[in-house]
């Protein structure tokens, strides 16, 4: 195992005085060694730090949420075409959300944690209420699978972006439907409301950022060409203060969007594969982008400098800041967790308990938890000790 990025506390180092009795082995006696070489041996001597297990699902989990208002409440989603709400710490406790056909893609809470959306490849959002547990509605239209859920910030609007290359608008309380947004040439892979709620943005596979008015659907502005990307957009992350979108593409490359002019006011060119995830700092000072290349870089944003590069084992799949602090959690293809000073990029804690690649984190309201789910068909609730 590798720990040159952990600290070094649980490494023991043994001399000739230890040694109390010596054995003489013979080598018919040892097992063969691609019987030892699969995962299990490697999985054997790693530790597992996640204080709750949720093992609910029966295939691989792609998403999930921590709910805003409750900080024990949890939503994932995955391959088996199912979603579950379910409680750290209280292991009795899911709820099973039915009814989807095909995988749950995406998941989100409500900014007041009333509704949880489920979006699925079944080309349907359903509407769940968090405190009867009940399903609300069914909203579909779309004529593909949805990529991406987002809540308003002030309201029971709901935008899914699907495969058909079109974005949706619906009213949950009113079962309504509002809006299509239509302009894009591919599948739609990433959206958001701006955070006054005032315009939305989204990405596609067409290597194009569309600017949205929410109030009549119409396209203010098409991000595309030089500077921008070149290829599918994968991630997209809004300023705090509704200024600036950061996108992460298929093409190594990171660029920041001004949302009013529609201008290209940046590019961050670091990476040399798959960017796979981006994020804000609450401050919108400083930014953190993530790719299949091995490194989390944290970029100074008023410089487009990169402040440091956090090297990983493998690609680096997700990322969540740790709520106004200056630590980050990534989660990586090796299955691991690490949380890392933003300032210094030093990683100041390793989370182990997985077997497979993460495909989601999420932390929780009151930052105590960081949840994680993997393509091991697990979801891990894993303790922030950091004390922020």
């Amino acid at each position: 195992m590798n720990t040159h990025n952990d600290n070094d506390d649980g490494e023991v180092f043994l001399d000739d005085n230890d040694i109390i009795e010596e054995f003489t082995v013979d080598a018919e006696d040892l097992p063969d060694a691609d019987e030892d070489a699969g995962s299990d041996a490697e999985v054997f001597d790693e530790a597992d730090d996640s204080v709750h297990i949720f093992t609910g699902h029966t295939g691989e989990l792609y998403t999930v949420v921590c709910s805003p208002t409750d900080a024990t409440l949890v939503a994932t989603g995955g391959g088996d075409d199912k979603g579950f709400m379910w409680r750290i710490g209280q292991g009795d406790w899911a709820v099973e959300l039915q009814g989807h056909k095909d995988s749950v893609s995406s998941l989100a809470f409500s900014t007041d944690g009333q509704l949880l959306a489920s979006g699925s490849l079944d080309g349907t959002v359903q509407v769940w209420d968090t405190a009867s547990s009940n399903l609300k509605c069914i909203l579909d239209g779309p004529g593909g699978g949805i990529e991406w859920v987002r809540w308003h910030p002030r309201g029971h609007l709901i935008m899914a972006g699907s495969e058909d290359s079109t974005v949706w608008l619906w009213n949950a309380d009113k079962n309504a439907y509002l809006s299509m947004f239509s302009g894009h040439r591919s599948s739609v892979t990433c959206g958001e409301f701006t955070p006054d709620g005032k315009l939305i943005c989204t990405g596609a596979d067409d290597a194009t950022l569309r600017i949205w008015n929410p109030k009549d659907g119409k396209n203010i502005h098409v991000v595309e060409g030089y500077p921008y990307h070149t290829d599918g957009l994968t991630c997209l992350a809004i300023s705090s203060d509704s200024t600036l979108a950061l996108t992460g593409s298929k093409d190594n490359s990171v660029h920041i969007v001004n949302i009013t002019t529609g201008k290209v006011v940046s590019s961050l060119n670091a990476h040399t594969d798959s960017v796979e995830c981006v994020g804000f700092a609450a401050s919108s000072l400083w930014a953190a982008t993530g790719s299949m290349d091995h490194k989390l870089i944290i970029w100074d944003i008023q410089h487009s400098l990169p402040r440091c590069t956090c090297e990983h084992e493998d690609g680096v799949t997700c990322l969540a800041w740790l709520g106004g602090s200056r630590y980050i959690a990534s989660g990586c293809v090796d299955g691991k967790i690490r949380i890392w000073d933003s300032l210094s990029g030093d990683c100041v804690k390793t989370l182990t308990g997985h077997s497979d690649p993460i495909q989601s984190l999420a932390v929780s309201a009151d930052l105590r938890f960081i949840v994680s789910v993997s393509i091991d068909g697990t979801s891990r609730a894993f303790e922030n000790s950091l004390g922020l």
